[in-house]
């Protein structure tokens, strides 16, 4: 069966089949008080931001798939890179050189569309004077 935007929103009750943890565990299937539930194990996964992108894509909200996407390439990246970038692209935190190569460390990740971001943040921030010396 192929997924449906439009038919199988909300996902976690229309598809569950499709919104699993990422040890694989179905949503429908897992249960907050049952044995030997990991914290990793209530995680968003990957997969199951796209197929939020394409109901965003759907309703016409471009931006918020736009994020979706983004957040399905960082999904996957340790909590400690995620807040090492985040403060990297605070104003002022970091320099030109500093967020370029974070923007490469992004791309040989996997993460294109978060090297992008970074990238567009590094333009914006030279015109605004908000890199740091």
């Amino acid at each position: 069966m192929s997924f449906d935007a439009y038919r199988d929103y909300p996902l976690g009750s229309q598809r569950p089949d499709l919104v699993t943890t990422p040890g694989g565990i179905r949503v429908d299937e897992l249960s907050l008080h049952g044995e030997g539930v990991q914290a990793s194990e209530l995680r968003v996964t990957s997969e199951t931001l796209r197929l939020q992108a394409e109901v965003a894509d759907a309703s016409r909200r471009s931006q918020l798939a736009d994020n979706l996407r983004r957040a399905a390439e960082l999904a996957v990246l340790p909590d400690e890179t995620i807040l090492e970038i985040y403060t990297a692209l605070r104003p002022r935190r970091s320099s030109a050189s500093e967020l370029e190569s974070w923007a490469q460390r992004l791309d040989s990740l996997g993460a294109p569309l978060n090297a992008a971001f970074v990238r567009d943040a590094l333009r914006v921030y030279a015109q605004r004077g908000l890199l740091a010396a």
